[in-house]
């Protein structure tokens, strides 16, 4: 782990920047907090504002139409609870079985046509790495700068 005795992450010429993650974690996980949580809270706010509509686009794929209707707000809240650190854990595994759900009906570019492969492709594989960060974020706590935190201390 960064900044426990001796131990670096990598090559002592290569581990420059273990000094920077070591000086500024908080403020390095309220960025990844931040970058996260907005993706989803953005993406989210849209579909919020046309709830069936999204789930009338979902339908064909399968998907019960109840569960249309409450992926937008999952989506919405879940990226809100990242971006203000409260629940952040919670927030974060909620979005990881949401990007499941998304990834599993929505991309799984094996499945589309030659045509719109790559697109999918890239889809399936970005939502793999924001589940990763959101297992990462979900591991590391939201840090100081978080209403977690603030809520702990009263």
């Amino acid at each position: 782990m960064l900044g426990f005795g001796n131990n670096r992450s990598s090559h002592r010429y290569l581990s420059y920047t273990d000094r920077f993650a070591v000086a500024w974690p908080d403020q390095l996980l309220l960025v990844a907090r931040v970058l996260a949580g907005w993706t989803y809270l953005q993406s989210g706010f849209g579909k919020v504002m046309d709830p069936v509509g999204f789930a009338a686009r979902l339908v064909p794929r399968g998907v019960p139409e109840w569960l249309g209707l409450i992926a937008p707000f999952v989506e919405f809240i879940g990226g809100l609870m990242l971006v203000l650190g409260i629940g952040a854990g919670y927030g974060a595994l909620l979005l990881i079985a949401f990007t499941i759900a998304a990834t599993y009906t929505s991309h799984l570019f094996w499945t589309f046509p030659e045509a719109q492969r790559g697109q999918q492709t890239s889809q399936f594989f970005k939502n793999v790495t924001m589940i990763g960060g959101l297992l990462a974020l979900f591991v590391t706590g939201p840090g100081r700068f978080s209403v977690d935190r603030w809520l702990s201390r009263r």
